[in-house]
Formats: structure tokens, sequence, C-alpha cells
């Protein structure tokens, strides 16, 4: 049985996450203070009592998910679970981030302070109203980068999530995603939605955020992960530092190459994932993905001590 620890992205995000873990485990309330204080801020106080709309700002999403996986993480290291139980960590777009937390590759402090540059820099890249995306269902991914193609128009529209083999999410400039929308439906997908998000992430817009993503990772120390990073821009394993340090910058304009790097991971015998933080979202992507994979969540302190026992029994 060879298993993988995956983290969520942006739209996971909550109010109240990963307060029962503080609660239950110091090794999780640490992980917070140590956010807000890499950051200057009291984020743990809105992520656990301020308002959603505040939380599901870019700058505070990414660090805010980051902290909830990493608290998960570190409970399920203080009951004797640590990321050595998993062959490959993976995360979806900042997801990656706390993957390379959880595996040691960045420290806390410095994915959260990463990660606010990075929502910051997503969010300033394009002027709001601009950019958009949108979600394509029950289209394959082929078909998808087709509608792209045709809807661009001189304008930007690209594939920028390939999360499930019935769920392509495309992002570019507003006119040319809403043509997409309209050619999605056309082509025969099941619904075409314009998605509630403040700027085009993964795309060519964003390069601006990719350039000050390259200057904030150079002067971050990353050390080769514990266990190898799937990495959402080549789908598939990575431990050597620099590669990784290129990637997370490529990955800011790049797509997110979800469904493959499931694949990829079950080609090398990957049977069993456990999401790590907020949410279930990816777990419902595995399922689509690849039947045969188990998932489960890791949550709650409930969930932890379930995971205990599956995986020190």
């Amino acid at each position: 049985m060879s298993r993988a620890f995956v983290f969520p992205g942006q739209g996971a995000q909550t109010i109240g996450m990963g307060r029962d873990l503080a609660d239950a485990y110091p090794q999780a309330r640490a992980v917070f203070d140590e956010v807000d204080e890499a950051l200057g801020e009291k984020l743990s106080a809105l992520i656990w009592d301020g308002a959603q709309d505040d939380l599901t700002l870019t700058r505070n999403a990414q660090p805010a998910l980051m902290a909830t996986s990493m608290a998960a993480m570190r409970a399920l290291e203080a009951e004797g679970v640590g990321v050595e139980a998993a062959s490959y960590v993976a995360g979806h777009s900042l997801g990656e981030y706390s993957a390379l937390a959880a595996a040691g590759a960045l420290s806390v402090a410095d994915a959260a302070r990463l990660l606010r540059i990075r929502g910051a820099a997503m969010q300033e890249a394009v002027p709001v109203g601009v950019g958009a995306m949108a979600a394509l269902l029950g289209l394959d991914f082929e078909t998808a980068q087709a509608v792209a193609a045709e809807a661009a128009q001189g304008e930007v529209c690209q594939a920028a999530n390939d999360n499930d083999p019935g769920q392509v999410v495309v992002s570019g400039h507003k006119a040319a995603v809403e043509r997409a929308v309209e050619i999605a439906k056309g082509k025969g997908a099941k619904r075409a939605v314009m998605l509630p998000v403040s700027a085009p992430f993964h795309c060519a817009l964003m390069q601006p955020a990719a350039e000050r993503m390259q200057s904030a990772l150079a002067e971050v120390t990353i050390a080769a992960p514990k266990v190898p990073l799937v990495a959402n821009v080549r789908a598939e394993a990575v431990s050597a530092p620099d590669t990784i340090r290129a990637l997370l910058v490529e990955q800011v304009t790049g797509s997110v190459r979800w469904r493959e790097s499931v694949g990829w991971m079950a080609g090398q015998g990957v049977d069993e994932i456990w999401e790590i933080g907020a949410g279930k979202s990816l777990s419902g992507m595995v399922r689509r993905i690849d039947r045969a994979i188990t998932c489960r969540a890791v949550a709650t302190p409930d969930d932890v001590k379930q995971a205990k026992d599956a995986l020190t029994g």
C-alpha cells in the first residue's frame, strides 16, 4: 500500500477552520501563532472569528489555508504520524506551499510570508473586472483547451486547472472567458459557469505576480523535501530545491495539472490519499479521477485520531 498526503487550495476556506485542532493540540495552536508572528498580524482571529468575505480575499485565504493544513499536520505528528508515512506530497495551487512545509522543505513562517506576497501579487497583477475564471463541466481537457483557444480571439484565455475528467477551469480576460462559457455550451458542456474569484489565476495575465514570486523565492531557503513533491506544472515528482523554486514561479502562470498528478501517483502505486486541512474538495476530484484510490480527510481532532489508528495500527 502506498499513500500520498495532499493539501487543498483556494476555495476551501471557512470561518472557524482549524480552531478545534488548535484547542485539542498545542502543536496545532503553535502553527497559528507562528503564522500570526510571521505576518505581523492576528490572521488566526480572522480565520476563527472574522467575516467570510475578508477570509476569502486572496491575500488572506492563501496563508490561512496553509496554516490550517499545517495545524492538521502537526496534530498528526503529535499522534506519531509523520510526513514519511506518505510516499508523496502534493497540493492544489497554494496547497503546494502547504505540501512543502509539511515535507520540511519550507518553514511555516516562510510559507506564510510567501503566500501573503503571492496572494497580494496575484490580486494586484490584473485590475479588478479585467480578468475572470470559469468552470467548464462535462468536457475533457483537450476539448476545454480547444474551447479556450477559440475563445481567445487575441486576448488571453487558457486552461488553468485540469481538476478531474469532467472539470476544467479556464482563466484570462473577462470577455474571452465569457466567450469560452458560450462556446463550451455549444460543444456539449453539462454546465459552464463564471466563478466568483477576484483575479484570473494560472494564466499569462499573472506574469507580474510570477516576477514578484521569483524575487521573493530567491530570498528563501528551500530544503530537499522529506518525501517527493508531485508538482502542479510537471505532474510528476520532484525533490531538488532549485527545481522546486523554479516550478513555484512557473506555477503562477502555468496550469494546475491535478488530474494528471493524481494519475501519475496512481501509476506509482498510490492507492490511498489523505487530504490534510480544510474541506474535502480534493477528495472529490480524486474519486472522479480514479475510483480505485481510497480518500480520507484530516480536518478535525476526530479525523486525526482515526488517521492515527489507520496509519500506525
